[in-house]
């Protein structure tokens, strides 16, 4: 890659505001952000960024930063102690739920927020020190119907090639606000301008890529999954579906057509409020496509039927055979997965001799552990000695590491990743989805006096007392339990519950990742540097994490030291003497964050130790996808590959592409033992069926209009940002409504109304939209938190989820139903009560 020639004073780091993480630079004064623009070396982002991160000062500095761990008295307050005190009550209180009720009851929130995935890295090896079992995050209220799907289907997850896509489609989705693929705007703009390619959107509201679109779909709200039925049903009726394709690389085809032959075309669309000729036109347009790529989000995630949703609208590609084409989709590598198993791709080049290999190398491993971390501690890396040993350690590697690096890293990558756990929630038998537990079914785990019951619970970058449905529940689960914990960098409404917060430094304070890599065919991964020192008093997690398991004394201190010693060697005598040391000893293998930390991290730069855990991602990554990794320009053989892909990723602080895929790899990702797609889901199957006996009708005399709770705005990004004032406009998060509507309440643009949902109430002012259709409204997402200012703690906006209830959810995976929630509108006087 080109030198950078960009002034010195431009330092590179990336957005924290989606899950793009757009590469940026930024210019200090002090420690201020004052100047960011986007960075053009970033492999993915290429300069491009939207108008969000230019005020991302507001996140680094401000009033809601804290700066000193906090304990909650008995009267409710919080009081400032020592990060010692803090840290080993905490500690002690830990192992005392885990020694009385087991680790099994001691549940874990978060791990990270849209760019701050290694913290939650390391807090798995927390998760796993105390024996958790139980976890949740923002994506099991969002994402775990559409990974249901996935797993179904072909194993895993995949994305779009929306950069040379025919046909884009667009369901309950607006990238033109919430992006979620490279470059959004530019990318939308190309393709709605060329007369050659088509956007095609699913969306209640004329969203700005609705706007865009040839053709916009403008169902009623809550309807998506009778829309998306009769494309389907358009495209085998009309024999628009690619059926060599189908009959070579999938199976229970027949099933599934049969199920769309029997939809009755006409019927579906009235029942989405769609004309049946514009539904045919948008359908014929995907069938006649060389390629499509579609993109689901939170509309339909989070409406009703947003399981058999997902089904619906991967059938538009699957029935169409855009798959492993450019402009497709395709499933693609990972620096490690963020969602379903780690999965190794086998090496093309078959490895001679590959099962006695395998045998003899783990058996060594096993047995010889002990005597290579005694050889190695006593060594010295710049002795001749040690010197020696570096490069015998690199030669077993070379010899041995293509047979024996699978399954010595398979334990590993299966605990770093909580995969192991699925099946149902011990209180209520809520679904459990790549080891995510509903976020609606939470309090129902704590609130009660079942034996199995949630005792303690700890929360890292995450406020689900604000996010999640049923504030004022979520508020009295937390405190009822014997210890709860927050970790963030500022004292969210979930932190204000808790019996102690721990301040960490912020995201642009300490070393960070973003494990959203979910690209092909060039898959593109960033180390961010920290710009400056952790504001005094507060943290990095990896540091924070340590010192918990420091004191919970689940490591023999030899083993440190000697890996430790093995580390100053050289790093393949580390990472033969790692690999070993956890095939003798398999229950360390979910502590590897921390052994890591303590071990290769001393070895590194002073500050630099959270480099460590980057290390393991660039082994497993080379491990798991060799070849595409060796196309990307890392050649080595043994661990020196990882090393390699190591060394990039701290040289290049704009990214680096990690592997290198042609359209036909993406075919090695499917996970089913037959590489083939398996279409039919019985029980997703049988739900379509029922839908001929449903009469979609979400509103009531009581509550005639539908809210859709957190839309996205030009100026939203969830909670990440507390401060009000970075909002250039809408900073109150106006109510969207229709002319009709507003004509019908009397109520003028900027006027005040009251919302009653049966769970609660909100005032807000209205903005006057033709956005939204009659009979639907829209507030924005990332309202409604505190801020401290000279008067005390100030709400700007409605927090959403006191208008939400846990009761209105996905039937399958508990997802909430945020985007369809019956409301009640009344005009409010200029006293603050209803107009009469």
């Amino acid at each position: 890659m080109a030198e950078n020639t960009q002034p010195a004073e431009w330092q590179k780091t990336a957005c924290i505001l989606c899950e793009c993480n757009c590469g940026i630079e930024v210019m200090l004064k002090g420690r201020a952000l004052t100047k960011i623009r986007g960075d053009k070396d970033h492999p993915n982002s290429q300069g491009y960024s939207c108008e969000k991160p230019l005020r991302l000062d507001r996140y680094q500095n401000g009033a809601h930063r804290i700066d000193s761990p906090l304990r909650r008295r008995p009267d409710g307050t919080f009081e400032e102690i020592s990060w010692d005190t803090a840290l080993d009550e905490i500690a002690e209180r830990l192992a005392a739920v885990r020694d009385t009720h087991g680790g099994e009851r001691i549940f874990f929130y978060g791990g990270g927020g849209q760019g701050n995935h290694l913290g939650g890295g390391y807090g798995r090896a927390l998760f796993n020190a105390v024996g958790g079992k139980y976890m949740s995050n923002a994506l099991a209220q969002e994402k775990t119907s559409e990974a249901y799907v996935d797993m179904h289907l072909y194993g895993g997850h995949t994305s779009g090639d929306f950069e040379h896509s025919e046909v884009a489609v667009f369901i309950g989705k607006n990238p033109w606000q919430s992006h979620g693929m490279a470059r959004a705007r530019p990318t939308l703009k190309e393709i709605a301008r060329d007369p050659e390619r088509s956007i095609i959107v699913i969306d209640p509201r004329r969203s700005e890529t609705a706007a865009m679109a040839d053709h916009h779909l403008q169902i009623k709200p809550g309807t998506d999954v009778w829309c998306l039925g009769a494309l389907d049903a358009t495209l085998v009726q009309e024999n628009l579906i690619a059926s060599e394709w189908l009959d070579t690389h999938a199976v229970g085809v027949e099933e599934v057509l049969e199920l769309f032959r029997g939809i009755d075309i006409s019927d579906y669309a009235r029942r989405c409020g769609v004309p049946e000729e514009d539904i045919r036109a948008a359908a014929r347009r995907i069938g006649r496509a060389t390629s499509v790529a579609t993109y689901e989000d939170l509309g339909i995630q989070q409406s009703p039927n947003s399981t058999v949703c997902s089904y619906l609208q991967k059938m538009l590609w699957v029935l169409t055979g855009s798959f492993a084409k450019p402009g497709g989709m395709h499933m693609h590598s990972w620096i490690f997965p963020l969602a379903g198993p780690w999965f190794p791709i086998e090496r093309k080049k078959p490895v001679p001799f590959f099962r006695v290999r395998r045998a003899v190398g783990l058996q060594s491993m096993r047995h010889g552990a002990a005597a290579m971390r005694a050889v190695l501690s006593r060594l010295d890396g710049e002795s001749t000695s040690g010197r020696l040993a570096e490069s015998i350690a690199r030669t077993t590697q070379r010899m041995f590491f293509a047979s024996v690096s699978v399954a010595a890293a398979d334990p590993i990558a299966r605990l770093a990743g909580n995969i192991e756990q699925e099946g149902f929630t011990p209180v209520t038998g809520a679904r459990i989805i790549a080891g995510l537990i509903p976020g609606n079914s939470i309090a129902d785990e704590i609130l009660t006096d079942h034996p199995d019951r949630f005792r303690a619970m700890w929360i890292e970058s995450s406020n689900p007392l604000h996010s999640l449905a049923g504030s004022d529940r979520f508020r009295r689960a937390m405190r009822s339990l014997d210890l709860t914990v927050v970790v963030d960098v500022a004292l969210t409404e979930t932190a204000q519950a808790a019996d102690y917060v721990l301040p960490a430094a912020s995201q642009f304070e300490k070393y960070e990742a973003s494990l959203f890599t979910l690209h092909f065919p060039h898959n593109t991964f960033q180390m961010r540097r920290p710009l400056m020192p952790p504001m005094p008093g507060t943290r990095p997690e990896p540091e924070i994490y340590a010192a918990v398991i420091d004191r919970l004394h689940l490591v023999d201190p030899t083993i440190i030291e000697s890996l430790t010693a093995a580390a100053r060697v050289g790093r393949s005598a580390f990472g033969l003497a790692l690999f070993a040391t956890i095939e003798q000893k398999p229950e360390l293998a979910g502590l590897l964050p921390y052994i890591v930390y303590r071990t290769l991290g001393a070895t590194l730069a002073p500050g630099d130790e959270a480099q460590s855990l980057i290390w393991s991602f660039a082994q497993l990554a080379t491990i798991a996808q060799p070849d595409a990794a060796r196309r990307a320009g890392f050649t080595d053989d043994g661990n020196g590959q990882g090393d390699q892909l190591f060394e990039a990723i701290r040289d290049r602080p704009q990214g680096v592409v990690f592997t290198e895929d042609r359209y036909s790899d993406a075919w090695d990702y499917i996970r089913h033992e037959d590489r083939k797609f398996h279409l039919a889901i019985p029980e997703l199957i049988e739900e379509i069926r029922l839908l001929d006996t449903e009469e979609p009708c979400y509103t009531s005399a009581e509550f005639p209009f539908i809210l859709s709770a957190g839309e996205r705005r030009a100026f939203t990004a969830n909670v990440i940002i507390r401060d009000p004032e970075w909002r250039r406009r809408d900073k109150g998060g106006a109510l969207r409504m229709n002319p009709q509507d507003a004509a019908g309440l009397a109520v003028d643009d900027g006027g005040l109304v009251r919302l009653t949902t049966e769970s609660g109430s909100a005032t807000t002012t209205v903005e006057i939209s033709e956005m939204m259709q009659p009979g639907h409204v829209s507030l924005p997402n990332g309202m409604g938190v505190t801020y401290p200012g000279e008067n005390g703690d100030t709400v700007v906006g409605v927090p959403l989820n006191t208008l939400t209830t846990v009761t209105r959810r996905d039937k399958f995976f508990g997802n909430p139903w945020h985007k369809n929630v019956p409301v009640r509108i009344e005009l409010v006087d200029a006293t603050g009560g209803p107009d009469s």
